[in-house]
């Protein structure tokens, strides 16, 4: 373990919110559908105004804490398991957050995930130099400490703009991403365009005139060239297309490209940037990854220009690294899960904790066979739940299939023959609330590499 301050910073959604005493968005184990419906009965008072730029509203609205169980808001983002595993593994490693009495080299940093991300990294400079400081001055052999952070999501994109832009390149030694977006992804469009998931049908609160609000989702939009031209066919970015993609706010859309190319410019002209970024992406599932209009609607598609890349479920893998890392670079720590568990898979673990050791031991128990697994994000109640199953890399094996309820209660298992072709499996009769789906070998030692996804069953 090195003396350095260890930073956390999660994606979007990852932090619980309050205005005064009352939390307006922290999900406790067993009530996602609670705190959705608690979060949708304040939304019109959470849209920021038209223009609020990198600035706060002054709503009173403050972070609390990092989730430590799965969340998701609907419209939004991707279904996404807590920190509370990644936490254990850091303090596993002897770091620990501070005391009223002593300061720690653990400091989990949650923040306002409605902002702009400049805003946030503004905001983070305020927290971990000071933090900083107080570390080197506890001991002397801590005086030369420097910052790491581990993000997620969006999380790596608020570091990378406080490290470029705000001061912090001279005190930062590492910066680990876990699935972040660095090119953005094509999922926000999704979000942005069509809007809110119809799924849900008719609700008491407008989710997709709130999202269409944030800053911060605007700037998860994807910077590489990914829409089909409805002229030409040729992929173009959201800038060159402007009015032709529906929905989108232009100014908001405008800033947040100026935002990735100013972190790419920033990036370029300081090459130590490079060899201080460690991207751990996730592989091998079905990913949106460009976008076709048609009809005043968009359509996510998983190819780029005639290939499938696959990525983590959200974020393709054309944008889980920076512009200047090829896609075959072998600095890229490659993990077969979804994006919304990667912070907790055992094998992203364990390539993080070599990062932060430097140890040439990085993953304990290596598994050869990758899974690509299919679910939907939301399906109502009464619903069948389909679940599809394809080995990667084309051999057979037996899987197992387990559906688990938010409680911790597991509701059915099934084992199903996974190979190179496509396997589905019905669930049926889930009541509604928020249930895992994993795939793991069937027997203790099992090549299988385990992949595990979350599911929304709305009422």
């Amino acid at each position: 373990m090195t003396t350095d301050l260890v930073v956390v910073l999660p994606g979007i959604t990852g932090s619980t919110l309050r205005i005064k005493d009352d939390l307006i968005w922290s999900p406790t184990p067993g009530a996602l559908l609670k705190a959705i419906k608690t979060f949708g009965g304040s939304v019109n008072a959470l849209r920021l105004p038209e223009g609020i730029g990198d600035d706060h509203p002054g709503d009173g609205v403050e972070p609390v804490d990092l989730m430590t169980d799965r969340h998701l808001i609907p419209g939004i983002w991707t279904p996404v398991k807590g920190y509370d595993l990644l936490l254990d593994r850091l303090r596993s490693l002897g770091y620990q957050e501070s005391t009223p009495n002593t300061p720690g080299n653990l400091l989990p940093v949650p923040y306002d995930w409605r902002l702009s991300n400049r805003y946030n990294a503004r905001r983070l400079k305020t927290i971990v130099e000071p933090a900083l400081e107080r570390w080197r001055a506890h001991h002397p052999s801590n005086s030369t400490a420097r910052l790491t952070f581990v993000c997620h999501s969006m999380g790596g994109l608020i570091a990378r703009w406080y490290i470029e832009k705000c001061g912090g390149a001279e005190l930062t030694h590492k910066l680990i991403t876990l699935g972040t977006p660095y090119r953005g992804a094509a999922k926000a469009l999704d979000q942005l365009v069509n809007g809110a998931h119809q799924r849900l049908g008719p609700l008491s609160f407008d989710l997709t005139a709130f999202a269409r609000t944030l800053p911060s989702l605007h700037q998860l939009l994807p910077e590489y060239a990914c829409i089909e031209d409805p002229k030409t066919g040729v992929l173009a970015t959201t800038t060159e297309l402007g009015a032709t993609v529906p929905e989108l706010n232009r100014r908001l859309t405008l800033d947040a490209m100026r935002f990735h190319t100013d972190l790419r410019t920033a990036e370029s002209a300081r090459p130590a940037s490079l060899t201080a970024t460690h991207a751990i992406v996730g592989t091998q599932q079905n990913t949106p990854t460009t976008a076709r209009i048609r009809n005043n609607s968009l359509t996510l598609l998983p190819d780029y220009t005639d290939k499938t890349l696959y990525g983590d479920g959200t974020v393709p893998l054309v944008a889980a690294c920076r512009a200047d890392v090829p896609m075959d670079s072998n600095t890229l720590r490659r993990v077969p899960d979804q994006h919304g568990n990667l912070q907790r898979n055992p094998a992203a673990l364990d390539e993080l904790e070599g990062i932060l050791t430097a140890s040439d031991v990085v993953v304990r128990a290596p598994r050869e066979t990758q899974l690509r697994l299919d679910v939907p994000e939301l399906i109502t109640a009464g619903e069948d739940l389909p679940v599809r199953l394809t080995s990667a890399k084309g051999s057979r094996n037996a899987v197992l299939l387990t559906v688990t309820h938010e409680s911790g209660k597991p509701e059915e298992t099934r084992v199903v023959l996974a190979g190179p072709e496509p396997v589905e499996a019905l669930f049926d009769g889930l009541p509604p609330g928020a249930y895992t789906v994993d795939a793991t070998g069937t027997r203790p030692g099992s090549p299988i590499a385990a992949v595990s996804a979350d599911i929304l069953v709305w009422d």
